[in-house]
């Protein structure tokens, strides 16, 4: 009996502590935008080979770098 309540009180200890880590890589990847890129995935089927997919991750890595450098000038003002 006490076997089983030591077995059963360690399963659920794991348990929540992988529930925990599971839930810090998630919040972790919402931070730093980790599911940020939904247009590549919506975008990806549309391309036929992968220079055409890497070409269009190329403009849109363009795009939000002019975007950044816009702002920061702003910001500078």
């Amino acid at each position: 009996m006490e076997d089983t309540t030591i077995a059963l009180t360690l399963t659920l200890f794991i348990s929540i502590l992988l529930g925990l880590i599971g839930l810090i890589a998630f919040l972790w990847g919402l931070r730093s935008g980790q599911f940020d890129d939904e247009k590549r995935f919506t975008h990806g089927a549309l391309f036929d080979s992968e220079e055409e997919l890497n070409a269009a991750r190329d403009r849109e890595e363009k795009l939000k770098n002019a975007a950044k450098e816009a702002r920061e000038k702003v910001e500078e003002k």
